[in-house]
């Protein structure tokens, strides 16, 4: 057999469904042996970072892993900023890219790089294939450390001229192992710290957005009421209509959910990425008790320094918990200043909601408006730019997985083709990707790929002409900012020039029905808002000016 077929092969063993990419001269024998199966589909992308984009989201969606592919040199390159936000946002994905014959990879040759050294600070592992033999180990090894907690990235590259070769192995089956869980007697001394605090808190982090975790965190909030501040990542872990959902924390500045924290006399960090919100933010004074509850031992930090950590399956250590709590008889905890952080963050949210304005709409009233509009089990996109902020703040979910936020390493350029991915791994669910103006152009070519697989998604671009979050943050630092404004395209010709359905929307009252026109439309469709930014100065000013409810 040879290598390249083998390599399918193997791929078809681990039942990865997608690769997405742009092909190159040396992984020609690749892609011939990849247009012969009938369980993996090649999507052609128009950049190699929208291929990266579309795994990243493929995995964050199902758990499993996608394929995203490039050639040498500058296919390579082109790949590395979508396979760091995945690795760093903890999506499983599979890295392939061509390299020259092994015959000229010591010296100077025409596109010659070493991807592999470059891959390996944004992937778990990245490797080179340097016999055909080693084909199956190699995929079987790189799958299963993609998939395993904390999941990420992982790169294989195949050199043209050990593609072609022939192969003696065969593809190896997948084992799967169940994740080590916690001992009892750790768990047994984090339930006594929280059956003998006064006012516990959650702060529920990435990890809790798995199906297993989620159904064990609202059991144990059900137990025991104790309110759950989520960071970005984690929307929807907890219901938004739950009494004991605290919303969204996250935001530099100090917001009315940190109230909550800032009460709170244990601080129980589930699935918790501190590279989401840093905890000198939220532990300021390093007071608080903090227990660690995670897949694996917590990152070293003088802010983040718990006194207990339970380490494992952290759907199993919930469950552990919730028969301790059943055992115990329920507990019983102050939530009153949790139940008032709720209950003026809702008023927050509907601060807006029936806000009439023309020619500029406020953030506030769009996303309470797509909330209104879209069910439960619809998923929304957030690009990178001011509109994540807002995002994250005032779009709420009740499941999880429901709004995507990059936030590790936070790149714009991702809505576009994630929501692409989105659409193929649910097409009967209503796909809508929020960009900015700068971060929708970053990856607009992808608008053709979605054309050409007639994808069911609604791209709603705010638009303000500038880079809008980079004013905010130097005008709060330094009173001013630099020139950061640009020119548009004409919306509803580039949507057109693409084939796609197009939506100027300058009047508040006309988004509800202008967001039902687009989604009834078959195939993908652009509403375009001009976005009432000012927001984002009066937002500031009123955080600095929070006064916490008691």
């Amino acid at each position: 057999m040879k290598a390249s077929d083998l390599f399918v092969k193997c791929l078809e063993e681990e039942g990865i469904e997608y690769i997405f990419g742009v092909p190159g001269e040396e992984n020609a024998d690749f892609m011939m042996s990849l247009e012969q199966s009938d369980k993996i589909k090649f999507i052609l992308t128009r950049h190699e970072q929208g291929a990266a984009f579309m795994a990243e989201i493929y995995g964050r969606l199902t758990g499993h892993t996608a394929g995203c592919l490039g050639t040498l040199g500058p296919g390579a390159t082109n790949l590395i900023t979508g396979v760091a936000d995945s690795n760093m946002d903890h999506a499983p994905m599979l890295v392939l890219t061509g390299q020259g014959s092994t015959e000229r990879l010591h010296k100077e040759s025409h596109q010659i790089m070493d991807v592999v050294h470059m891959f390996e600070p944004v992937t778990k592992w990245a490797t080179t294939v340097w016999h055909p033999d080693n084909i199956p180990e190699i995929v079987r090894k790189a799958v299963r450390l993609a998939r395993t907690e904390k999941p990420g990235a992982v790169h294989i590259e195949l050199p043209e001229d050990i593609a072609e070769k022939d192969a003696t192995t065969e593809p190896l089956a997948p084992q799967r192992f169940r994740r080590p869980v916690p001992d009892d007697k750790i768990v047994d001394q984090a339930f006594e710290i929280i059956k003998n605090a006064k006012r516990p808190i959650i702060l529920a982090g990435n990890g809790c957005i798995r199906k297993r975790a989620s159904k064990q965190l609202r059991a144990f909030c059900e137990k025991t009421g104790i309110g759950v501040v989520s960071t970005f990542m984690a929307k929807g872990c907890v219901d938004m209509d739950a009494d004991y959902c605290l919303y969204t924390i996250g935001l530099q500045a100090k917001d009315v959910v940190a109230c909550a924290v800032d009460a709170a006399d244990v601080v129980i960090c589930l699935g918790y990425d501190m590279v989401e919100y840093h905890p000198h933010l939220w532990n300021s004074k390093r007071d608080k008790h903090i227990i660690h509850a995670d897949f694996l031992p917590a990152e070293i930090d003088e802010h983040y320094h718990p006194e207990t950590e339970v380490v494992g399956d952290l759907a199993h250590t919930l469950w552990m918990l919730n028969e301790r709590v059943d055992a115990n008889g329920g507990l019983e905890f102050d939530l009153s200043q949790q139940k008032a952080t709720r209950e003026t963050m809702k008023q927050e949210l509907a601060m807006y909601k029936d806000d009439v304005t023309e020619g500029k709409i406020k953030p506030q009233k769009v996303l309470w408006d797509v909330r209104e509009f879209l069910d439960a089990e619809d998923i929304v996109l957030s690009d990178v730019g001011a509109h994540k902020m807002w995002i994250a703040r005032h779009y709420q979910c009740h499941e999880p997985n429901t709004c995507l936020i990059p936030n590790g390493f936070c790149s714009m350029g991702f809505a576009l083709p994630g929501a692409i991915a989105a659409d193929l791994v649910y097409p009967q669910k209503r796909i809508l990707a929020i960009c900015g103006d700068a971060g929708f152009m970053m990856n607009v070519q992808e608008m053709e790929t979605a054309r050409r697989l007639n994808s069911d998604i609604v791209v709603m671009v705010w638009e303000d002409h500038m880079y809008g979050l980079i004013a905010w943050k130097q005008q709060n630092h330094f009173g001013k900012h630099t020139e950061l404004s640009f020119g548009n395209p004409d919306w509803k010709q580039l949507a057109a020039a693409f084939g796609w359905h197009g939506h100027y929307v300058e009047n508040s009252k006309d988004l509800p029905a202008t967001l039902e026109a687009a989604f009834d439309e078959f195939g993908p469709s652009l509403v375009v808002v001009p976005i009432d930014y000012a927001e984002n100065m009066k937002l500031t000013e009123r955080l600095g000016d929070i006064a916490c409810p008691i």
